[in-house]
């Protein structure tokens, strides 16, 4: 079974590769809890090969903290679409813009930073904590997504301490900061970057114009409602 799945597997990978071999790439690189799931279920609807989210993030876990990229870019043959951690993570969008010239990355945003801090603790306590309650550093640490230790790495990207691990202060800053990071890196470079609040009216319009997409429906999924 073990090499069915493997061989299986290894087929898919190599037909996607064939099927977007001259097609654009597409990094979603908002924060987590900024509607990327939603953006994620909107592209599979439309139609676009969206990279796997499990295999992208044990290739995090192994690529990231020593900014080796060389696996994860090579993942990136496989899809057109690629979402949630590390693209979401700072500094992945330098890399991938490099490796994959004229790609196109959308920044999704919430309507204020306090907004998105509520929503990242509501959702890290459902997940991770003890009856609902804010996960601890040694929750985290024994949490078994992806592998053991591997929420504790995601949290502590954000710079804080495991005493507080998550300090409002240091969250909203992380948050700020890298939405500036990527305003700024693509300022000469509007037409590659799209800033999306997927609440707002005119965000559904303004995507599928950016991705040169049509659709009969009216608005975004709401995924992961917190």
């Amino acid at each position: 079974m073990g090499l069915l799945k493997s061989l299986k597997n290894r087929y898919r990978r190599y037909r996607n590769a064939w099927l977007v071999r001259d097609k654009a790439k597409f990094f979603c690189i908002g924060r987590n809890k900024t509607g990327t799931t939603s953006l994620e279920r909107e592209f599979r609807a439309l139609g676009f090969i969206v990279g796997r989210q499990r295999t992208a993030e044990i290739l995090c876990d192994e690529c990231y903290a020593r900014r080796e990229f060389g696996p994860i870019i090579e993942y990136c043959q496989s899809a057109e679409v690629f979402q949630d951690v590390p693209f979401s993570l700072p500094d992945t969008f330098r890399h991938m813009d490099k490796a994959f010239p004229g790609s196109k990355f959308i920044l999704t945003v919430r309507d204020d930073p306090e907004q998105w801090y509520q929503s990242l603790i509501r959702f890290q306590s459902r997940m991770f904590g003890r009856n609902g309650t804010l996960p601890t550093a040694d929750d985290l640490r024994n949490a078994t997504y992806v592998r053991r230790g591997w929420a504790y790495n995601r949290v502590r990207t954000y710079g804080t301490s495991d005493d507080d691990i998550y300090n409002r202060e240091r969250l909203i800053a992380h948050y700020v900061r890298h939405n500036n990071d990527v305003m700024k890196y693509f300022a000469d470079r509007r037409g590659d970057l799209l800033v999306i609040n997927l609440a707002q009216p005119d965000a559904y319009a303004r995507f599928l114009e950016f991705v040169g997409a049509h659709s009969e429906r009216s608005g975004f999924p709401w995924e992961n409602r917190g």
